[in-house]
This record gives structure tokens, C-alpha cells and sequence, in this order.
């Protein structure tokens, strides 16, 4: 993977390890091992920023992609989990704490100029997303994780 790919520089760029003491009272010490949240906010923002809804879609993606399973911290043998976990995720946060922490998560991204401008969808025409560097952009873009957030959850399957 060249130096220049964007996984790997945002891998060096941001440190997500505030997120283990901000979702520890989320995690037991018994039972099945849980999503790291630092692995579960990562594939959040792949999503982000790849403009991907779907949870299954999320895990299908990083399954193929060798920069995004370095990006999440997996070995290419690794086996990925299961899409369900994803939402099951976000639900366990409850939306008002995800919506909270993954917008710190985007904020950082933010502040380390790997992201800019907000998420656009194409039909058959290329356009550049998240280009813009206008300082302005960054409360749009905070804005958008809320919109991205709620995209998720009516993607979610009905309880």
C-alpha cells in the first residue's frame, strides 16, 4: 500500500483511543467479546466517507478493500463480523451518544485536514466529495454525520 493512501494517512493521522474510557460503561467483562469502539467507529466513518448506509454494505466493502482492513486495524486472513453487530452497536450507544462521539470522531478528521466538505451522491457523473476547504464547511459537516447517522438507523431492521 503506498504512502499516500488515504486509509493510511488517516490511520497516522487521528488517535481514536479517547473512545475506549468514553464507551467503557457500554462494555461488561462477561460474556461474548464485544466490537472494540475503536474498530466500530472506524468502519462508521468508512461509511461516512465512502457514503455507504447499509451496514452490510459497510462490511462487504472493507472485506475487499486491503486500506480499509489496515485502516480498522485487521490481517487480511482476519474475519470480519457480522453487519448485525453494527447496528446492534449504535444501539447499545443509543442515538443521542453515537450521534455525540461520532461527530468528536469526524471533528478530528476535521481538524487534521483529512476531510473537507460534505457527502455527495452521483448518478453517472463524477464529483469530487468532501473538497471544499472552507473553514465554514466544518458545521456542515458535523451536520452531515447527523443526517449520515439517521440514514443508518432507517437502514436498521425493525425491532
Amino acid at each position: 500500500m503506498s504512502e499516500d493512501n488515504f486509509y493510511r494517512r488517516l490511520k497516522e493521522a487521528i488517535d481514536l483511543s479517547w473512545l475506549y474510557k468514553a464507551t467503557a460503561k457500554y462494555y461488561g467483562t462477561e460474556g461474548q467479546v464485544s466490537i472494540d469502539p475503536v474498530v466500530f467507529f472506524r468502519l462508521m466513518l468508512i461509511g461516512y466517507l465512502e457514503n455507504i448506509i447499509s451496514d452490510r454494505q459497510i462490511i462487504r466493502t472493507v472485506s475487499l478493500r486491503l486500506d480499509m482492513l489496515y485502516f480498522i486495524g485487521y490481517d487480511i486472513d482476519e474475519p470480519l463480523l457480522w453487519h448485525s453487530t453494527l447496528s446492534r452497536t449504535r444501539q447499545l450507544y443509543g442515538e443521542e451518544i453515537f450521534k455525540k462521539l461520532f461527530k468528536e470522531v469526524l471533528k478530528q478528521c476535521i481538524d487534521k485536514g483529512m476531510v473537507a466538505g460534505k457527502r455527495q451522491s452521483i448518478d453517472s457523473v463524477l464529483v469530487k466529495a468532501n473538497a471544499s476547504m472552507d473553514s465554514v464547511m466544518a458545521k456542515e459537516i458535523l451536520q452531515d454525520a447527523e443526517e449520515y447517522s439517521d440514514a443508518l438507523k432507517e437502514d436498521e431492521p425493525a425491532k
